[in-house]
């Protein structure tokens, strides 16, 4: 009697110590909600180590959650888009906000009593942290010493409008920053190549620009020629479906060449004004998807001019993205810059260092995620708010 009660005691300790892992895994989100600690899959990504199998309820952001039109036809969709005209304007208040230790903070150090080599070296610092490049500091540096001390500027607003002209001479007033996206004599649509790396939002811009021709009356296609990512061209469809474009794609895999081909073949047929062709991210650094970008871009010239190459950078790479424009430039003939999320983290001198060392004009800016919040670029505006702090009003 007594042996099997030791044994009935003994089972009842393994079958409790099999159910202890168990019980502390199924508690695991629970514990780590109590003591304040983030979970894996809900408050970031999982990663090495985490348990994959917690819920995850904070989905993926995805092309629905931007506030576009509704189900609203071409025409009525059109009433609903902000205008190109002001937009950089609205936008003022921003990108002021986001760039105040580069405006405030020049101002502040330009405004000092005693202006010496210290003085000097914090205001070349933080034009170098703000991505405007060397070369450029160098230049502005240069420049304000002279006239600060031949003019013996020390207020405020002497110091805000010395800088403001050598800042408006580096980004520059005089290059050509429209987009030459008019429809050709002989009805040849005008052609938009979107180009980038990974993560820079061609596909998100190649929607909004979509949308802000649209609202200027023009009659867009759109290629979904990254093939390798079967969201993106969900993504495109999207983009199209909600702002009245027709949108060109194939299967996942295919050749994006043909795909872009095909969308301006389309263009063709339909009479469209304007067909934007998105393709697929791309490292700078693979020199075989350079080759394949370049294919794409002689299949395209076949049926005719590209009037736009445009390059997506994502302004938060700061001296990073002057490498992949040079790299991409010499791949397609770049002939103008998007850059995107301007409104983050960016520090606001990479627009002086691309234009400086490259060249080429920023034409568009990217200051939010709503579907609106694509502009032409306005250099004036862009000086105007990166000194003005964070009082500048948002809408004009």
């Amino acid at each position: 009697m007594l042996a099997v009660v030791l044994v009935l005691v003994a089972a009842g300790a393994v079958a409790t110590v099999a159910r202890l892992p168990r019980q502390r895994r199924g508690s695991s989100l629970r514990d780590g909600r109590r003591a304040g600690r983030p979970v894996p899959g809900v408050d970031y990504a999982p990663g090495t180590g985490d348990d994959a199998e917690v819920p995850r309820d904070t989905p993926t952001r995805t092309i629905e959650s931007l506030e576009l039109p509704g189900e609203a036809a071409p025409d009525d969709a059109r009433d609903l888009i902000d205008p190109a005209a002001g937009r950089m304007v609205r936008l003022r208040g921003r990108l002021a906000r986001s760039n105040t230790a580069f405006g405030r903070g020049l101002l502040a150090l330009l405004s000092r009593d005693v202006l010496d080599a210290d003085a000097w070296e914090e205001v070349e610092d933080l034009l170098l942290t703000s991505d405007v490049g060397v070369k450029a500091t160098e230049t502005i540096v240069a420049n304000l010493r002279t006239k600060v001390t031949v003019l013996g500027a020390r207020t405020t607003d002497d110091v805000r409008e010395l800088l403001r002209g050598e800042l408006l001479a580096l980004v520059g007033t005089t290059m050509p920053r429209e987009l030459r996206l008019a429809r050709h004599e002989g009805g040849q649509p005008a052609v938009a190549l979107m180009v980038g790396v990974n993560g820079t939002g061609k596909t998100t811009t190649c929607g909004k620009l979509a949308r802000l021709l649209v609202g200027e009356g023009s009659t867009v296609v759109l290629g979904a020629a990254d093939t390798f990512r079967a969201a993106a061209a969900d993504q495109l469809a999207t983009w199209g479906e909600r702002v009245g474009a027709e949108v060109v794609r194939g299967p996942e895999g295919a050749d994006p060449a043909s795909v872009a081909f095909e969308a301006v073949a389309a263009g063709k047929r339909s009479g469209a004004d304007v067909v934007l062709v998105d393709t697929a991210g791309r490292l700078h650094t693979k020199a075989g998807l350079m080759d394949e970008l370049g294919k794409v871009r002689r299949v395209i010239a076949k049926q005719g001019p590209i009037d736009e190459v445009l390059l997506v950078l994502d302004a938060t790479t700061g001296q990073n993205g002057l490498l992949q424009a040079r790299v991409f430039t010499e791949a397609v003939d770049v002939t103008g810059i998007v850059l995107t999320k301007l409104d983050g983290t960016a520090k606001g001198g990479i627009v002086v260092a691309v234009q400086q060392e490259l060249g080429i004009p920023v034409k568009l800016v990217g200051l939010g995620e709503g579907p609106d919040d694509l502009a032409p670029f306005d250099p004036e505006v862009f000086v105007d708010a990166l000194l003005a702090g964070p009082s500048a009003p948002e809408a004009a």
